[in-house]
């Protein structure tokens, strides 16, 4: 855990949640607008046989139960990145067109800091799109777009709370590529590289996540299943409150038949194509999208000035850091 010096909340308890709910209800009616999306309901748990759920880095364990009355276990989810997709489907969602949900999920396996909890909160969206659209233009305007939505959120939470400092000190998102921040810093590890560009450009969009780097390893851990490894991205903004880069989104452009196989055969998970979800989408059952999710509580953390996501969430803390905090002025919900 990382303790800012000398750190004090402008906020107490009571206007926090006031910010937190302005800042919710103002980014996802901007987000709906600049995206052109509609919200839907959305599942907190789903099938285990379905392959509807994210298998995160591969090694997470999601939640596992029975219910009396349904035949086979069902999974908490980790993300909705797939779901969303038959959603579109069903929906009869067209081209440009798109849902966004309040995606609630529990990752157990998340080792838990300032900006980690076992508790994930997010705003998932996911939009229609078509063959022609699968670019890394298309990518980065959309990236843009969200950009907005962020801004205009800004914006409102410092009409009401001028006390507040700015944190999108650059509106100007910088793109770079995986391969090309690599070859920048190949000395660096992927977080150091990662830390270095932040640091330097303040607002960034690393693409290209997923695949292999000259040194064999990828930037970070991708799904073979739901984004397409050429065409996704994180966008990060410099936080000075925590001295580091802090991911709001990680989103991108899914996966077709032909890169679905590709990443299925590089990663190992070849078996994953007898999936329900998988057969839809070789088939050609399933709608061309892109989507991605943006962190609800990052977002509150960051616009609100907070050194812990759990100033901004109600969650599952270890003794030993609800005694840190509270050492150190940080008052958890």
């Amino acid at each position: 855990m990382y303790i800012p010096e000398n750190y004090y909340s402008s906020l107490d308890l009571l206007h926090t949640e006031y910010a937190i709910k302005l800042v919710k209800d103002t980014f996802e009616r901007r987000l709906a607008r600049h995206l052109n999306l509609t919200r839907v309901s959305a599942p907190l748990m789903v099938r285990q046989d379905s392959g509807l759920n994210d298998n995160l880095n591969g090694y997470e364990r999601p939640i596992t139960f029975g219910a009396k009355d349904i035949k086979g276990d069902m999974e908490i989810i980790h993300s909705l990145a797939k779901w969303k997709r038959m959603a579109l489907k069903n929906y009869g969602i067209k081209r440009f067109k798109g849902i966004y949900t309040d995606m609630n999920a529990i990752r157990r396996d998340e080792k838990l800091d300032n900006l980690h909890s076992i508790y994930v909160d997010q705003w998932d969206w996911e939009k229609v799109i078509e063959k022609e659209d699968r670019t890394i233009d298309f990518l980065e305007g959309t990236v843009d777009r969200i950009m907005m939505a962020i801004i205009d959120t800004e914006e409102a939470i410092r009409k009401s709370y001028p006390e507040l400092d700015i944190i999108v000190e650059s509106p100007d998102v910088f793109f770079i590529t995986s391969r090309e921040l690599y070859d920048l810093y190949p000395h660096l590890s992927a977080r150091e590289r990662e830390q270095k560009i932040v640091r330097d450009k303040k607002t960034v969009f690393i693409m290209q996540i997923g695949d292999t780097l000259p040194d064999g390893l990828p930037h970070d851990g991708r799904a073979p299943d739901y984004d397409d490894w050429a065409l996704n991205g994180d966008l990060l903004f410099w936080y000075d409150i925590l001295d580091t880069a802090v991911e709001i989104s990680s989103m991108g452009i899914r996966v077709d038949a032909d890169s679905l196989i590709y990443q299925l055969e590089k990663s190992g998970n070849m078996d994953r194509v007898r999936l329900p979800f998988h057969q839809a989408l070789l088939k050609g059952e399933l709608p061309l999208t892109m989507g991605g999710g943006i962190g609800q509580s990052r977002l509150c953390m960051l616009l609100l000035n907070k050194a812990h996501v759990g100033e901004v969430q109600a969650s599952v803390w270890p003794d030993e850091m609800i005694e840190t905090c509270r050492r150190n002025n940080i008052e958890l919900l």
